[in-house]
């Protein structure tokens, strides 16, 4: 048998040796098993990883300052065989943050600046054939002056974070050497109702040294793949030269149009033959009838008909991944943004994953797609050439996209020289300069590039804009207004509209970016300006919705953001997150996303109870506690505990109801005509803090909002002065660093993910009072020095900095539990070299009833606190 074996495999090789077999075109995906090191590719420290990747999916999110930016090396040996010697090879990145270089057998094979377009590099001369060949890429997220972004309310992660593909084609076939494109252009020499006709351009290269015979089949299909049009061309390809062919069809009676409303997308294929009509190369694209215009009066126009654009932008990071995030995770959020009614999409402040454009074609989602130049412009050649390759990328890898209606290139451009403390008035004059030209040259090139698109740029709260003239540049100009949030208060939104209508009438204008910051840990019944709750979130957002709707001149707006995303400086409720999204950082969705979608989604009847985030909701004394009811009808009944309490209507997508809850377990149900849902919330409510039907009571000092904390297992009330029987501050004023704001310190807090607790304090409380019965008690203090390590964030406008820890008042204080000293010269400045989140814990008896009085004796300037925890022990 073994003999056998032998001749058998021994005769399966001749044949395999004696059969040649045909190398053809193909694009493969090469993501795996690359080796990757930071910074030192001499280091022996190689790990395995695999494509998408990124270097900062940690280091952004940890308690350190920063998160690296430099470089770092990934290395993959790719096996060429020689029947794949007459092909032409690729190697194709869809996104590499920032800088990139290419080796290929040691030799530098190319250089790319920017990180967030596809390039290609045809690598065929630099490969070894019947051999092994080693690819290196060397990736650089650290600053440059000359590339875009400078400097940005996002994280810039580093590494290969898209696909890469090997891409190999015959020698004729259609170009990947036009700035990545895909080597053709759908353009539309006539659009309407009555009729519609399709031009094609599309380049061929032939690296033949000689003139090669040639054929391009192109077909037109419809939604069901009827072909509705199809033509041949003969034509020479010229020896190592491209070609440039123009293929027109006739005009097609009643299109279908594409639009939100119905999607409807006709089919283009493209065949390179040669002469004896063998495939070489083929393109396929969905095409969509539409056109669109701005008018300064009356909007947004899609296919003659107004339209009010709702919808959202979009960060590209996840959870987890940081901006390697797997593309069906990605296409989910299209998915959701979709489900949402949105009709719009602003890619903010980048292209994004071509897949992402390709689902939105379908969904029927119109998208605002820009590059990255952000807050600013270095007046240089070099930056100015990078930010029109840049464009030059941009549009013509999107370009074919019926989707993608606007092309960007700005977004507050001028919002560092806003706070530029340092520059000279020549110097700010000169920044104003650069970014104008910048702006007027990256216009003239979209305009020549995509002359059936609208341009558009975004800008900040801020003059500069009119009186530079930088606003009256592109077509659609958007502002990125935080009304009731960075400034003044929400009802400003409409004033400030109205009034830049008035002055500049000939202006068309969007809503590019608005709303505040939340986290679904905090609610109140009392929401106030920058404290995070999910109902400030609601009350924004419902009421720019309907100033936005009042008004026919606005095209529409865009809520920043769709998720929560990564930002590393940032000190929010979660730190180093941007939390104003309509979802979570992990795409699970906040109340507000689901008072959109009963606003703006109007194909399947909806109700949502807005009571997710009502963990641990505890009602001292009172009778009632508001809840939102979302849905897209317009009367429901409510029922809570199997009892009917009222009808409802809803206003605005919108019903709010105040529930007498009982202590314990509470059923809420919403019933419409078509539609219902039921919900259950667990409810303790208390007279007096007995200690009776709970072990453990928590209070977040100096706030007004219940806090959610997991790390504790229990949700902190809110502060109050002290009532007698229950407990509260006698004395203290609520620390803030900014008065008109009530996150307390917008600073991220370390050794902790409680920032929320520790976020707010009273300052100057000598004696807090809790009437606690007889018993012992373990009690959990809560404290952070607010004026330590020096931070900047011009993200949280207006608020003060802080100062090092050498120039600080001292702040020193004795700790005392019912005039038990538990902590002498208490002095976090000096025992703390940072912001950490600090407990004090001790264990009491009380006795003779009482109560508990926690007392701050002053040393030296004024004590503070962040909150208390008292767990009743047996």
């Amino acid at each position: 048998m073994n003999h056998k074996f032998k001749i058998s495999f021994t005769f399966f090789i001749l044949i395999l040796g004696f059969s040649p077999f045909k190398i053809e075109a193909q694009n493969i995906t090469i993501n795996s098993g690359w080796q990757f090191v930071l910074d030192d590719k001499t280091s022996q420290n190689w790990e395995t990883v695999n494509i998408p990747h990124t270097w900062n999916k940690e280091d952004a999110f940890d308690d350190e300052k920063g998160y690296h930016r430099g470089v770092g090396w990934y290395k993959k040996k790719l096996y060429f065989s020689a029947e794949s010697k007459n092909l032409i090879h690729y190697i194709h990145f869809k996104g590499v943050n920032q800088e990139t270089h290419v080796y290929v057998n040691g030799q530098l094979i190319g250089n790319h600046k920017g990180g967030y377009t596809a390039f290609n590099f045809n690598i065929t001369k630099w490969l070894k054939f019947d051999a092994y060949n080693l690819v290196e890429v060397k990736v650089d997220n650290s600053h440059n002056p000359n590339i875009p972004p400078l400097d940005a309310d996002f994280t810039f992660y580093g590494g290969i974070y898209r696909d890469v593909e090997l891409i190999s084609k015959p020698k004729q076939h259609i170009s990947l050497s036009d700035f990545a494109s895909d080597g053709f252009y759908v353009n539309y020499y006539s659009i309407s109702e009555e009729k519609a006709g399709v031009e094609v351009k599309i380049l061929i290269d032939n690296f033949e040294n000689r003139q090669i015979n040639n054929k391009l089949k192109v077909t037109l299909l419809d939604a069901k793949n009827t072909t509705i049009f199809a033509k041949a061309l003969d034509f020479k390809s010229s020896a190592e030269a491209s070609e440039s062919l123009n293929i027109k069809f006739s005009e097609i009676y009643n299109p279908k149009l594409w639009s939100p409303e119905n999607p409807y997308l006709y089919k283009l294929h493209i065949l390179l033959l040669d002469e004896k009509e063998n495939v070489l190369d083929e393109k396929h694209q969905n095409i969509g009838f539409r056109w669109v215009s701005v008018d300064a009066d009356k909007g947004f126009f899609l296919n003659g008909k107004p339209i009010k654009l709702i919808g959202v932008n979009r960060h590209q990071d996840y959870q987890g991944y940081g901006n390697a995030a797997p593309i069906e995770f990605q296409k989910k959020d299209i998915q959701l943004i979709k489900n949402m009614g949105s009709n719009v999409l602003r890619n903010a402040h980048y292209p994004q994953s071509q897949e992402l454009y390709d689902v939105c074609d379908e969904l029927g989602v119109l998208i605002w797609t820009e590059i990255p130049v952000v807050n600013k412009v270095t007046n240089t050649k070099e930056f100015f050439d990078v930010s029109l390759n840049m464009q030059k990328e941009h549009v013509k890898q999107y370009y074919n996209h019926p989707s993608v209606v606007m092309f960007g290139y700005m977004n507050e451009i001028y919002l560092r020289l806003a706070f530029d403390g340092k520059s000279t008035k020549l110097e700010k004059e000169n920044q104003k300069r650069a970014a104008l030209d910048l702006a007027k040259q990256l216009e003239q090139l979209t305009r020549e590039l995509a002359p059936n698109h609208i341009t558009v740029m975004a800008g900040h709260l801020n003059e500069l804009y009119n009186e530079t003239g930088i606003a009256d540049v592109p077509m659609l100009f958007g502002w990125n207004l935080y009304f009731g949030w960075y400034d003044k208060d929400i009802p400003d939104l409409g004033v400030f509209l109205d009034d830049q209508h008035k002055r500049y009438p000939n202006r068309s204008l969007l809503l590019s970016e608005y709303g505040p910051g939340s986290d679904i840990r905090i609610f109140t019944k009392t929401p106030k300006k920058f404290d995070f709750s999910i109902e400030y979130q609601a009350k924004l957002h419902q009421s720019y919705y309907q100033q936005i709707m009042e008004r026919d001149y606005m095209t529409g707006m865009t809520a920043w953001n769709f998720a929560d995303f990564g930002s590393e400086f940032r000190g929010d409720a979660i730190p180093h997150i941007n939390q104003k999204g309509l979802i979570q950082f992990d795409r699970t969705p906040k109340p507000i996303y689901y008072w959109y979608k009963s606003i703006l989604n109007k194909e399947q009847p909806f109700v949502h109870i807005a009571t997710n985030y009502f963990d641990g909701l505890t009602l001292l004394g009172d009778d009632t506690y508001p809840v939102q009811i979302y849905s897209n009808q317009q009367a429901a009944e409510l029922f809570l505990n199997g009892k009917k309490i009222k009808v409802v209507i809803f206003e605005n997508g919108v019903a709010n109801i105040d529930l007498p809850f009982i202590n314990g377990i509470n059923t809420i149900k919403v019933v419409s005509a078509t539609v219902s849902e039921e919900k259950r919330v667990e409810v303790l409510k208390i007279e007096t803090l007995d200690f009776q039907t709970f072990s453990r009571f928590g209070i977040n000092i100096g706030s007004h909002f219940y806090f959610t904390d997991k790390e504790h297992q229990i949700t902190f009330v809110p502060d109050q002065p002290y009532k007698e029987g229950l407990f509260g501050h006698v004395d203290g004023k609520t620390y803030n660093l900014s008065k008109d704001k009530h996150q307390g310190i917008p600073y991220g807090i370390k050794k902790t993910n409680s920032e929320p607790l520790f976020q707010t304090m009273l300052e100057g409380c000598t004696n807090y009072k809790l009437n606690i019965p007889n018993g012992r008690y373990k009690v959990n203090l809560f404290f952070v020095e607010p004026k330590i390590k020096s931070t900047e964030n011009i993200y949280n406008l207006k608020v003060s900095t802080q100062i090092s820890k050498n120039k600080i008042e001292q702040r020193v204080f004795n700790i005392l539990l019912n005039q038990t000293l538990v902590e002498s010269h208490f002095n976090m400045a000096e025992q703390y070299p940072e912001k950490y989140g600090i407990i004090k814990s001790a264990i009491i008896g009380i006795k003779n009833n009482e109560g508990l009085t926690i007392s701050l004796q002053s040393i030296e300037g004024k004590p503070l606190i962040s909150g208390i925890l008292i767990e009743k022990l047996n």
